[in-house]
């Protein structure tokens, strides 16, 4: 029986990010699932689901970019940002006018830091509640608008005869692709509405390793419990430590796995430093997300730590004391 792992769903239209985690516990028998990062329900696209302890690691995972393909209509505004809601505004015959030279021009503006304002159809927390509980009671709440950083926007396609925009877009986490359709529209003057949404990549998580609903009930039939387990998933369930690409790397001595595993502390003898944190620091956009999200030295001092093989936590360094601390432990 599965224990712990990752498992990346491609998720279909339709299905919400909590109708993949319940599908994952019916299938698996394990209650402690969690996923990512929410994916809206018409959206399609790479959904990882943590399993058992991996559930765990989600708070390491700030630093994660998220890569989309969105198309928008042009000429219509919605309650919900997406042509699936209610239509509130209608222009086609602005939407007509626009030039490719406009739309190229409105979305250089869009990246690096931006401030956004989430949806009124989103999960996002406000005195308790979520925004979409207020705006399907028709209550009015204050929004207020969230720093977010987009690395790259790049446009794919323009169709001028149908008013359809296609886009590619690298975003720090948090980001709301239908706001950034939104405001697109209102910055050309005749609105626009997401029409699809494809989520290529989530960190380390890329649409290439990715699994269908339909394969893992196939796997699921094959086992004789009616259940996923290690034996027929193998190829599908990724390790926890996986997503952890932006910390360093420590073997563990022999003999020191269980002070280990019971939080203790370890100091330079203990271990062998095989990577560092941050190979790739120098790189812009990483640069702007920790200065965005307020990460400092903390993720410079982060650390997996293995025996032989086997993942069995996170530390962070010390330099005041020349130690690693034990964050979080996820073997047992």
């Amino acid at each position: 029986m599965i224990k712990d792992g990752i498992i990346n769903l491609l998720k279909p239209a339709g299905m919400t990010s909590h109708d993949g985690v319940s599908m994952l516990r019916r299938l698996t028998g394990v209650k402690r699932i969690g996923h990512t990062g929410t994916l809206d329900p018409f959206a399609v696209g790479v959904l990882p689901l943590c399993i058992g302890s991996a559930a765990r690691i989600n708070e390491y995972l700030d630093l994660d970019e998220k890569r989309y393909r969105c198309e928008m209509q042009l000429g219509i505004e919605t309650d919900t940002q997406d042509i699936w809601g209610a239509v509130i505004a209608s222009n086609p015959e602005k939407a007509a006018k626009v030039t490719l030279n406009q739309i190229q021009s409105e979305l250089n503006q869009f990246k690096g830091y931006i401030k956004q304002i989430p949806p009124k159809y989103s999960a996002i927390r406000v005195n308790g509640k979520r925004l979409y509980e207020y705006a399907r009671a028709g209550e009015s709440v204050e929004i207020k608008s969230r720093p977010v950083v987009i690395s790259e926007i790049e446009l794919i396609s323009y169709h001028k005869d149908t008013g359809r925009i296609m886009i590619e877009i690298l975003c720090s986490k948090g980001t709301y692709i239908r706001s950034i359709c939104q405001d697109l529209g209102q910055a050309l003057g005749c609105g626009a509405a997401m029409s699809f949404l494809l989520r290529i990549q989530s960190g380390a998580f890329h649409l290439d390793n990715s699994v269908t609903i339909e394969e893992l009930q196939n796997w699921a039939n094959v086992s004789e419990s009616g259940k996923l387990d290690i034996e027929h998933t193998d190829e599908y369930l990724l390790p926890t430590d996986k997503p952890l690409c932006y910390f360093g790397s420590l073997l563990l001595s022999p003999g020191r796995e269980k002070w280990f595993l019971n939080g203790g502390y370890l100091i330079e003898r203990d271990v062998k430093r095989i990577e560092e944190p941050f190979q790739n620091y120098d790189i812009e956009s990483i640069q702007r997300r920790m200065e965005h999200l307020g990460i400092k030295e903390i993720y410079h001092q982060a650390y997996k730590v293995y025996s032989n093989q086997t993942f069995l936590g996170v530390v962070f360094y010390q330099p005041q004391t020349n130690r690693y601390v034990a964050d979080k432990v996820f073997y047992k």
